[in-house]
């Protein structure tokens, strides 16, 4: 277990934004995970979980929050194989490149869509990360959760999942929980690199995969025009404001130009929300999880 004091946000997350916060406690391994209870009491702070920092906006200023990082971290294991498919055990912290390759080698299909996604395994699952039609849930059997104390394999079926949403049984007081790890039900098929390949070129052409972005800022309305649509026909393609923009690609897509604030992307999320909602009659909901607590 690691701590560290004022911790930087802006070098947590793939959109390079923010400002401080308390400390974040990283923790090494799942045995560490039974000091959270201790911990949490000795801070006396909100806990923010914080993976790869891929679906953050980290906002400006000093934080009273205590951060704790998960860097669970292990190959990806074949557990069992028959003719439902494959199991694979997967830990929370493992990056989605490492897991794909992993998928690649094996020729196991089910995961594909998450090609060009820099997140973690852990976070995926906390909010159902997917594109093109699909998302993680589809392959969960599984899902190694700790709160309240306690660490429990709980079966998918008893958990829910929605667009951008993942609710698990178990949650303490104040719905605070921890991804340990899943296992994946996956098959084998051929041409599982090309198709990765193909995904993730396709999103290259599409999507500013390689800026310092968040993803997408806002959830697609659940019927209608997508938000990245809306947001191009009210004026946001290319938006910018200081140092942030929503990016010329892909409306809904924010990014860190190189000397952006928080404040800013803050500033133009909420008048692209704005737009949207005055010319189309539809509020927009954030995809993106402000850290630590919403500013819309």
């Amino acid at each position: 277990m690691r701590t560290v004091l004022d911790c930087d946000l802006s070098a947590r997350t793939t959109l390079g934004l923010g400002g401080v916060c308390a400390a974040e406690i990283v923790l090494e391994g799942r045995s560490e995970l039974a000091l959270i209870p201790g911990l949490v009491r000795k801070w006396g702070l909100p806990v923010f979980v914080l993976g790869a920092g891929s679906n953050i906006l980290a906002l400006d200023g000093r934080h009273d929050v205590l951060v704790l990082r998960p860097r669970l971290i292990g190959d990806p294991q074949i557990v069992t194989e028959d003719e439902a498919g494959v199991i694979v055990q997967v830990e929370a912290a493992t990056p989605l490149p490492r897991l794909l390759a992993f998928c690649r080698r094996e020729e196991l299909t089910g995961l594909e869509g998450l090609a060009g996604i820099p997140g973690s395994l852990g976070g995926a699952i906390a909010m159902n990360a997917g594109s093109f039609g699909a998302c993680i849930g589809d392959c969960l059997q599984s899902v190694d959760i700790w709160s309240a104390g306690r660490m429990e394999q709980v079966p998918v079926e008893r958990c829910t999942l929605g667009y951008r949403t993942f609710v698990p049984p178990l949650a303490s007081a104040d719905g605070f929980f921890l991804v340990a790890g899943a296992r994946l039900r996956l098959r084998r098929a051929e041409g599982v690199g090309r198709r990765i390949a193909e995904t993730l070129a396709l999103k290259k052409a599409r999507q500013p995969v390689s800026a310092r972005s968040a993803g997408c800022i806002f959830k697609n309305p659940p019927s209608g025009p997508s938000a990245g649509m809306l947001l191009d026909q009210a004026g946001f393609r290319g938006k910018t404001l200081g140092g942030v923009a929503f990016s010329g690609l892909h409306a809904n897509f924010l990014v860190n130009t190189g000397s952006g604030t928080a404040t800013e992307a803050c500033s133009l999320v909420r008048a692209a929300r704005d737009a949207v909602c005055e010319r189309f009659g539809v509020l927009l909901s954030m995809e993106v999880k402000a850290l630590p607590c919403p500013f819309l």
